[in-house]
């Protein structure tokens, strides 16, 4: 089955509809990644050393189902919706919004900032006569991707330095060697 599921920028409506596979049998090494979970233990952030987010979530952390009445088909799930929220240096900053169909359990984020403090609610959605449950939330920081990167690039930069300083001591010793001292008398 696949997951279908539509993102629409902050602000504005509509979106177009994608397609994605679900991530089955993924589980959170604590190698590559660390597991967020919502109080309510319905929603689940791995965080992925990539930068990267894949969310996962079940049915059972929304509550029992409240019976419908004997006149009325039970209600059906129409789907979720996933907002999303980030802290900057002084104020919050809504994301995108996605709506996922009624077959997704997984979304992934593909990149996060680093070092920003993310809050994502996902919320099903079902036909009336029920009302729609309180969202789930789970809040969490992304490790900074970029420090690993510096120290690789100050690795190849002092690498550079090291290898233009052997050639300037080189070419100073070549200088000295040939133009400083006296030429030969015949």
């Amino acid at each position: 089955p696949w997951c279908p599921y539509k993102v629409s920028a902050e602000g504005s409506a509509g979106g177009r509809l994608c397609f994605r596979s679900p991530a089955r049998g993924f589980q959170c090494s604590a190698r590559s990644c660390r597991s967020h979970r919502s109080p309510g233990g319905a929603l689940v952030a791995n965080v992925l050393r990539n930068g990267s987010v894949l969310l996962q979530w079940g049915l059972r952390g929304w509550g029992p189902p409240r019976p419908a009445p004997a006149l009325h088909p039970a209600p059906a799930l129409r789907g979720f919706v996933l907002n999303c929220s980030w802290d900057g240096t002084y104020t919050r900053f809504p994301c995108d919004s996605v709506e996922l169909g009624a077959a997704c359990r997984d979304y992934l984020l593909p990149e996060a900032h680093g070092g920003v403090r993310y809050r994502l609610c996902l919320r099903p959605r079902f036909a009336p006569p029920r009302p729609a449950p309180p969202a789930q939330c789970v809040e969490f920081r992304v490790e900074p991707a970029a420090m690993r990167d510096i120290v690789v690039a100050m690795t190849a930069v002092g690498g550079s330095i090291c290898v233009m300083l052997v050639f300037i001591c080189l070419l100073v010793a070549y200088i000295t060697e040939n133009l400083m001292s006296p030429a030969p008398r015949r």
